[in-house]
């Protein structure tokens, strides 16, 4: 575009989004952009050792009874680690750290550490005690093939002991960002993508069943992060011995947070459990194509919604501490703009480029063409809710910067059931009908949840007046709307049949791809542009949450 055509200004209705302080980029953008730098990079080495498996295992009941086995232990995960918990630490130690000092947060680490630790091996030796009935739990549609059964059931005994080695790697990253240290958290995730290749390509030729090597490379993964952290928090003078301390005010206090907020930091992954539990009465495979579908969903969720939910929630939990309500509510609301602006696109390109992108990535090996045309079903299903995913990770921190934990345990309650109530609705039918592809309704179920548990969170942040909405938005959505209509119509018109797709050799794929994905990228900005929705505007965005954000209590 030529330099002398300038981004028009924000029109009258719009808020004043430039705020005081420095006009050089504003540090919630590079730590964003930290964070969401790392998970980009996790993600691509996610995506090549998801085109590993698919080429190396393809999808069927052996790497069915693998998923479920990772499931698990990740469910727990998300739920007592990056869930429940951190969600808990977090607020709890930014308090001890700004009002009583750095020796006070190492202590409190040490607290943590050693009683969750405790806590969590010993879930952990149970969890392995008791794998075949946690096997019968979450996947149910085992039961009726013994031998899926007990393979699931030994994969699950070596990848549980990994729920202890990440929950301690969690809350490492938990008081790392505290400290607004967010490089080493967001790096971490890489060293289980490096794990599990390795695993799929050199360790599996050590079995005589082949994806054994994916059960070790998860447990040497929770190990190898966990060490990978410590050296780091050595030089922040936090590390300390664990010390067993159940019975003192900060830990009690941490506790009294996580216990309701286990279900509410969780509801994503109990519908995607309900999810794995009934595709294991469909189709052998189901779990399969939910899996790589969910992986692609998953790719913008990670790199820009975690990420900018990770950043926000150090800033939220100084504004409410300061009990500056207009700066929590700017904070929250210019967050959801960014979410606006970057779900909403990711979203329908990965609606209308689910058969490419499935394509392109996996059909490969013993990855079959029917696989794909069913991966690429649930993705499109998948791609309904991003929005809601999405702004599920910036609404949520909202709340439990005010340590309101009982929210969104209420919200989650309703979503569950929901999501319950839209896979009756949609895939027994479907699945009676005789359609090929209902576990795609399971997906479609899952991203109404998410987009109910969004729409019930921001209401009640509403209703209590800690978001009030600044002036814009009518017009923001407009010029999102218009924008994302330029942006589909080349793509639909220029999309090639699926099976034109299956036909084309990898490099064709890949330069087609790149071609529509590339081009629907500068339709859509430089249609956000000419609208008057510019680098500069989305600058002073960003430089307003960077006031609130990193003021000192």
């Amino acid at each position: 575009m030529p330099s002398t055509l300038n981004p028009p200004s924000p029109e009258p209705d719009e808020p004043n989004l430039t705020g005081p302080g420095s006009p050089h980029t504003p540090r919630l953008l590079r730590a964003t952009a930290t964070v969401g730098g790392f998970t980009f990079l996790s993600r691509i080495l996610g995506f090549a050792r998801d085109i590993i498996l698919a080429r190396y295992f393809g999808a069927g009941p052996v790497m069915d009874a693998f998923f479920v086995s990772f499931k698990i232990p990740n469910f727990f995960r998300r739920m007592f680690a990056e869930g429940a918990f951190s969600q808990a630490f977090v607020p709890v130690l930014g308090e001890v750290h700004t009002h009583q000092g750095q020796e006070a947060s190492r202590k409190l680490i040490a607290q943590a550490s050693g009683t969750l630790g405790l806590i969590l091996l010993a879930l952990s030796l149970l969890g392995i005690l008791l794998a075949p009935y946690l096997i019968d739990l979450f996947a149910p549609g085992f039961s009726h093939d013994p031998t899926t059964h007990r393979l699931a059931t030994h994969l699950l005994r070596l990848t549980f002991p990994y729920l202890f080695f990440i929950a301690l790697t969690a809350l490492a990253a938990g008081a790392f960002n505290v400290h607004n240290r967010f490089a080493v958290p967001a790096a971490t995730p890489i060293l289980l993508n490096l794990s599990l290749i390795a695993s799929a390509l050199w360790l599996s030729r050590a079995f005589a069943v082949p994806v054994y090597a994916l059960g070790f490379g998860v447990l040497a993964a929770g190990l190898l992060q966990f060490l990978f952290q410590l050296p780091f928090l050595g030089r922040l003078r936090l590390l300390s011995w664990p010390r067993w301390s159940w019975s003192s005010e900060p830990v009690q206090q941490i506790i009294h947070l996580m216990l309701p907020a286990l279900l509410g930091a969780s509801v994503m992954q109990i519908n995607l459990l309900v999810d794995t539990a009934i595709a294991s009465f469909l189709n052998p495979g189901s779990v399969s194509w939910l899996y790589y579908s969910d992986r692609l969903m998953e790719f913008p969720l990670g790199v820009f919604a975690i990420a900018l939910g990770t950043v926000i929630l150090p800033g939220l939990t100084r504004a409410h501490a300061r009990r500056s309500h207009d700066e929590f509510s700017r904070l929250l609301d210019v967050s959801m703009r960014l979410v606006l602006l970057v779900a909403c696109p990711a979203a329908l390109g990965l609606g209308i480029l689910a058969g490419p992108l499935i394509v392109t990535l996996f059909r490969y090996g013993a990855f079959t063409s029917f696989d794909a045309r069913m991966s690429a079903a649930s993705l499109m299903a998948y791609a309904v809710g991003l929005v809601g995913f999405t702004a599920v990770k910036v609404l949520a921190p909202g709340f439990y910067a005010q340590k309101n934990t009982r929210t969104p345990v209420r919200i989650a309650v309703w979503a569950i059931i929901a999501n319950l109530l839209f896979n009756a609705a949609i895939v027994i039918p479907w699945a009676i009908a005789g359609w090929p592809a209902p576990h795609a309704g399971l997906a479609l179920s899952t991203s109404l949840a998410a987009l109910l548990n969004a729409g019930l969170l921001a209401r009640s942040l509403r209703q209590d007046h800690h978001w009030k909405l600044e002036g814009g938005w009518r017009t923001l959505i407009l010029r999102v709307a218009i924008a994302l209509a330029v942006m589909s119509l080349p793509l639909l018109l220029l999309e090639s049949s699926l099976g034109q797709w299956l036909a084309w050799p990898v490099l064709a794929r890949i330069g087609h791809l790149a071609l529509l994905i590339g081009l629907g990228f500068v339709l859509y900005v430089l249609t956000l542009w000419i609208l008057g929705l510019g680098p500069r505007t989305l600058l002073r965005m960003l430089d307003t949450v960077r006031d609130g954000a990193r003021t000192p209590a």
